[in-house]
């Protein structure tokens, strides 16, 4: 009998593993790379795809993110916002119509997390660099010193890698944009909000209006300059932030240079990676003079919103005007959710959370991917995309051998090149991880979520200020998306068979920082 009941056991373990196994599609290629779902005919596809692109064109692919700061998911009026509520989005809209919208694109939860992890195609838990660098916060190392940027390598693969706007991942020398890879940098080191407060008596009263705390701030404050950095380490000031009117017309000037950039990589033909990250719309938003009033809902984040669209539409007509639209793969999204703790300036999601939570409505963004030519206009897709895995797919273009990435390392992006290029392109991507901080918090597979730790808040929109971290309990909580979006209910115990089997897939994850421990800068 206890023999029996042994090979009971054994078979039970085999049928499991075999069972989780065939719902787990992703296969392990190498021991530091995320293991990926194969597609070996839309690999082949994608492979022949590039390669006639490039021997029409002559050169490589351009490459350029538009970044907005906080947008949230159903801010642009293709993902249900726009004149429905307050703030019309024609020139999003024309790009997700004309290209590929995703519906399950994913960010981290907060800005300096996403930023990092988009150049490191790595987890910022990895990196260390896992919430913003603040006033006053002295960090013990710089995590950039053994990172290997996406902006090196591409500029290393014959690249020019400019990054214009808002960079918020460290302003100290060795941290900058040029100091990490960036042939070229113009922008504001901090978020607008860190810049603004100085010359907002309605908002910070006790600090402007008191001339004690002010000499305190400016010990500590963040940069308020606009800065001008090439590569090695030179760096200029080009002008001071001196009142809201200039914190305002910021993403104005940040947009004319990234056209005079198009303009120049136009006359002289080499490839470019154009990573142009807005200031608006995070917290604290200001008008530009120069367009007051820009919504319908008059609101300073609505205008915000409708601005960022006019610059968006602004930088793709220069790309076209120069003729560079059809060897230019660009991607419109967000860097997390809205900031509801700043309403009503701030964001609309449709889901449970906001920025701050790895709920889906602090981590699941706008993903719009455009490139006439090469994406199949009108295509939309509810396939998993980390926007991690925009670091895949800069390699893929730039043409880098992933495997020439260091081994000592592990890597989290995915190359979704046959996804995002492909008419019907499946996701290569099996799961989406999230953490808060140094706590592993949820996973996405399918359509399934799965949480062991979540972020509650205490109060309405309170989703920083006056929230807290806490374990889930007796069981993970499991939503199934397609029936609840909003993850109100969970399943696991009612309508689901997946709970273990997301959990073992959870338990991989975990071993992956056993060889390839996390960072700690001090963060």
């Amino acid at each position: 009998m206890k023999k029996l009941f042994l090979c009971f056991i054994l078979i039970a373990t085999a049928t499991f593993q075999i069972y989780a196994q065939s719902f787990d599609r992703s296969v392990k290629t190498a021991e530091n790379f995320e293991p990926s779902i194969p597609h070996p005919e839309q690999e082949k596809a994608i492979t022949k795809k590039l390669a006639d692109l490039e021997k029409k064109t002559g050169k490589k692919p351009n490459i350029v993110w538009l970044i907005v700061d906080d947008m949230g998911y159903g801010d642009p009026g293709c993902y249900g916002g726009g004149g429905a509520i307050g703030a019309e989005t024609p020139n999003m809209d024309k790009l997700a119509a004309q290209g590929l919208k995703l519906t399950s694109c994913y960010s981290q939860q907060t800005c300096t997390p996403t930023r990092s992890a988009i150049l490191t195609g790595r987890l910022p838990v990895r990196t260390g660099l896992i919430r913003p660098i603040l006033a006053g916060d002295k960090i013990t190392s710089n995590p950039w010193e053994d990172e290997l940027s996406l902006a090196k390598i591409l500029s290393d693969a014959g690249y020019y890698t400019l990054l214009t706007g808002k960079w918020h991942v460290g302003e100290s020398i060795g941290m900058r944009p040029h100091d990490i890879g960036f042939d070229e940098y113009l922008g504001y080191y901090p978020a607008q909000k860190e810049i603004s407060q100085g010359f907002d008596p309605r908002r910070y009263p006790d600090l402007v209006l008191n001339e004690e705390r002010m000499k305190d701030f400016e010990s500590i404050k963040p940069d308020d300059h606009l800065q001008h950095g090439w590569k090695g380490g030179k760096t200029e000031k080009v002008s001071q932030v001196k009142s809201l009117e200039d914190i305002g017309r910021a993403d104005q000037v940040l947009t004319d240079f990234s056209i005079s950039k198009i303009k120049d990589f136009a006359k002289s033909g080499e490839p470019f990676f154009l990573e142009h990250c807005f200031m608006k719309v995070h917290a604290d938003n200001h008008d530009n003079p120069d367009y007051p009033g820009l919504s319908a809902a008059k609101y300073q984040y609505k205008n915000a919103i409708a601005e960022v669209d006019m610059h968006i539409g602004n930088i793709v007509k220069a790309l076209t005007d120069e003729g560079l639209l059809e060897n230019t793969f660009v991607f419109v999204t967000s860097d997390n959710g809205p900031q509801m703790d700043s309403w009503p300036d701030s964001g609309y999601t449709p889901f449970r959370g906001a920025k701050g939570t790895t709920f889906e409505g602090g981590v699941r963004v706008p993903g719009i991917a455009y490139w006439p030519g090469m994406i199949a206009p009108g295509s939309e897709s509810n396939g998993v995309f980390d926007l991690m895995d925009l670091f895949g797919v800069s390699l893929r273009l730039a043409g880098v051998d992933r495997t020439t990435l260091p081994s000592d390392k592990y890597f989290d992006f995915i190359d979704q090149s046959s996804f995002l290029f492909l008419p019907e392109g499946k996701t290569n991507r099996e799961a989406a991880y999230f953490w808060w901080g140094k706590e592993f918090m949820a996973m996405r597979m399918k359509e399934y979520k799965e949480h062991v730790k979540v972020i509650i808040p205490h109060s309405t929109h309170m989703y920083i200020d006056y929230a807290t971290i806490e374990d889930v309990g007796l069981a993970p909580w499991l939503f199934n998306l397609y029936i609840d979006p909003q993850e109100k209910m969970p399943v696991g115990h009612r309508r689901s068979a997946w709970l273990a089997t997301l959990g073992a897939k959870m338990k991989q994850h975990a071993l992956t920082f056993k060889k390839y421990p996390p960072k700690n800068i001090g963060l």
